[in-house]
């Protein structure tokens, strides 16, 4: 009873939202209640919904201060020098910028964490996209595809979830799954290729004349708020927080909270100024806040009336016989789906082991279980209960539903790239 009472909850919420009949945020909220009150929690709704809430605290709080700190940046012309150097090399033409942005996420994923990738990557790219023509959209779809094969790595969470889950060490991991996200590489990078040159199409070059490109690369209008005079300091003091973060010298929430206290009272010490700041950062900061917080009302529910764990268990019980020697492929699969429905916690700590345990019953040795549990990432990522995507959607501006009815293909092809890569490879067997 719990599975469908979930299933259908899954279809109702992914309906509301690919169609745009209620805001991502509203449907993150009402749509798990309603089930809970027909499932008979509804006098467990608040604890558990409380439970959620208080699980995303942090990361909601990080994110709003994340963009606080970048938008300070962003007006002071800190980008500025970056667009110069790109548009220098792509001169105007979208299948270069599109071409050159998964270049650059994929580098900036190198650290693993997504959220560092997008802030990134759309404060350098979005004024760009701006100016030429191009769909933000685009922009964010490409730094989520790219930012779903680089998530892999041993240090961006998932493959440390595979390794303490099934007590696996990193060479029978990830070592051996570094083909298959060549293959993911590969394939974002053709991805970017083909929105470049239906972008080409639509608007075509731009005619850039690199002596007027400070002025094309500007990243706002206002020339009053630019501080060029700081670069050195912003980049200095961007350097140190992203290399705490990658260190974990201090929880995240803590470094951008003082991260963003420096960086607006040495560029803008004037406390009109401040205020001013601040207010132009607020509906974005809001919009995306207000997700993360709605988002955990979703899991907490979903996680505790158990109907999480009754739907994996529901989708591993159908898997016929017959295909038990399958079952690392058939995982490659699930993973897509379940964890775009699930956090990576519940999904590797949770339905993993009954997944490696399901193929050790087949002769399937765990390891290749593991690392196919891994290909789901590309589709997990465009989930709206990761956090780090509602802050790339409000970034550049854009429904959460939009990027999902664009790039959810796109995700499910890269997945089944990287597993169709593995699977020819001998990385798990087929």
């Amino acid at each position: 009873m719990l599975a469908v009472l979930g299933f259908l909850m899954i279809i109702t919420f992914m309906i509301l939202i690919m169609t745009g009949k209620l805001a991502a945020m509203i449907v993150l909220i009402v749509i798990p209640v309603i089930f809970a009150v027909i499932g008979g929690f509804g006098l467990e709704i608040g604890p558990m919904a409380l439970e959620g809430i208080q699980s995303v605290a942090p990361t909601g709080i990080m994110i709003l201060f994340a963009i606080l700190y970048f938008g300070v940046l962003i007006d002071a012309g800190v980008f500025d020098p970056i667009i110069n150097t790109i548009l220098k090399v792509v001169k105007g033409d979208p299948v270069k910028i599109a071409v050159g942005t998964a270049v650059l996420a994929l580098f900036i994923s190198l650290d693993g964490d997504g959220t560092t990738t997008y802030m990134i990557t759309i404060s350098a790219m979005l004024p760009l996209y701006k100016r030429i023509g191009m769909k933000p959209l685009i922009l964010a779809g490409i730094a989520v595809s790219a930012s779903g094969v680089m998530n892999l790595l041993p240090w961006g969470g998932p493959t440390a979830r595979v390794m303490a889950s099934l007590n696996l060490e990193l060479s029978e991991v990830f070592t051996p799954v570094i083909p298959a996200m060549i293959g993911g590489v590969v394939f974002v990078l053709i991805m970017s290729y083909i929105f470049g040159r239906k972008e080409r199409k639509r608007i075509g070059v731009a005619e850039i004349d690199t002596r007027t490109i400070a002025q094309h690369a500007a990243t706002v209008e206002d020339a009053a708020l630019k501080r060029p005079k700081l670069i050195i300091f912003n980049y200095t003091l961007t350097s140190i927080l992203l290399i705490a973060l990658i260190s974990g010298l201090l929880a995240p929430v803590v470094l951008f909270m003082v991260g963003f206290a420096i960086a607006i009272t040495v560029n803008y010490p004037n406390l009109k100024e401040q205020k001013e700041r601040i207010a132009n950062y607020a509906d974005n900061a809001l919009s995306v806040v207000s997700m993360v917080f709605a988002a955990g009302i979703f899991t907490g529910i979903l996680t505790g009336t158990e109907m999480v764990d009754a739907m994996a268990n529901a989708l591993i019980n159908y898997i016929p016989v017959s295909m038990g020697s399958q079952m690392a492929v058939i995982t490659g699969i699930l993973s897509a789906p379940l964890t775009f429905f699930m956090s990576n916690d519940a999904f590797y700590y949770g339905v993993l082991p009954i997944l490696a345990e399901a193929g050790a019953a087949y002769g399937i040795d765990p390891v290749y279980i593991g690392r196919a549990s891994l290909f789901g990432m590309p589709v997990h990522l465009l989930s709206p209960l990761v956090p780090s995507t509602l802050l790339l959607v409000g970034m550049v501006g854009e429904d959460l539903g939009d990027l999902q009815r664009t790039f959810l293909k796109w995700a499910c092809g890269s997945t089944l790239v990287m597993i169709i890569v593995a699977a020819l490879l001998g990385i798990i067997p087929f």
